[in-house]
């Protein structure tokens, strides 16, 4: 049954209306039936997508272990349409929220790359403020909580001001793809109505972080400070001396899967009675 859903072919749920909508594509693992642990929803980072290496280990951990796992490619990334140069946090946190109230599972364990750690963080705070379901866990790699306002602002050069100022965008380049990464006055303005770090996060559940000490993209004491900000929840800090920002290698995807079992065998000790 596994090899025939990790051949399933994504599905596309309309997020927004008028000229705002746009087609976001999901793969969508069902439960075995009569498991009520809680789906994994995957969260990608800025310009990744929903097929990358721990996208795809995460899911196959979700078909050994007979879980659900939601996950998608916001609007301008992977499959799904829209134009990345129209992607704010609002936007993708957005199309992250339509996509797990479309599936509606009753709980959910988070995952959470770089940028997809902060949409993780927004989701929390949304979910408790809307309904939704429960958030039963989180598990956050290298996450980037306002990395526009704490990690971009900061840094800009007068010429990225300029062409900012001028062109509404600037362009930087990636070292993980030959076209630059582009970042819009858009993005940037949004970050800061999106802001977490202004104040105490209150998950609700257990969050276990993942982050290297090398990584040259968000800095190990950014996930430090997010700590601080996260003083009710049940929080694991993991650091990887020699890891990158990607945490891909096999032994950065087995402290990941190891994570996400942690989570999930907390979140069953939770559910069972006193």
């Amino acid at each position: 049954m596994s090899d025939q859903l990790s051949n399933a072919q994504p599905q596309f749920l309309t997020v927004g209306e008028g000229e705002a909508a746009r087609e976001i594509a999901t793969l969508v693992r069902p439960a075995q039936t009569g498991n009520g642990a809680p789906a994994l929803v995957w969260l990608s980072g800025y310009r990744s997508d929903m097929s990358g290496t721990k996208a795809v280990e995460l899911d196959g951990l979700a078909a050994e272990l007979g879980l659900a796992c939601i996950r998608l490619d916001y609007s301008g990334h992977g499959l799904s349409g829209g134009s990345f140069r129209d992607g704010t946090i609002s936007r993708w946190l957005e199309e992250a929220l339509a996509v797990i109230r479309h599936v509606a599972p009753d709980r959910v364990i988070l995952v959470g790359s770089s940028m997809g750690g902060w949409i993780a963080l927004r989701l929390a705070q949304e979910l408790a403020r809307q309904g939704g379901p429960k958030l039963a866990g989180m598990v956050l790699i290298a996450p980037a909580p306002d990395f526009t306002s704490e990690l971009i602002e900061p840094n800009l050069k007068a010429k990225e001001r300029k062409s900012l100022a001028e062109r509404g965008y600037f362009e930087e380049r990636s070292q993980y793809s030959p076209e630059p990464n582009i970042y819009t006055r858009a993005l940037i303005e949004d970050g800061r109505k999106n802001r977490v770090l202004d104040g105490i996060i209150e998950t609700g559940c257990p969050v276990h972080i993942l982050q290297g000490m090398k990584d040259a993209d968000v800095p190990h004491a950014h996930a430090m400070k997010l700590v601080e900000h996260l003083p009710a929840d049940d929080v694991v800090l993991t650091f990887v001396r020699d890891g990158d920002h990607r945490l891909s290698r096999p032994g950065d995807i087995a402290l990941l899967l190891s994570a996400v079992k942690g989570i999930i065998r907390s979140s069953t000790n939770r559910q069972m009675p006193a």
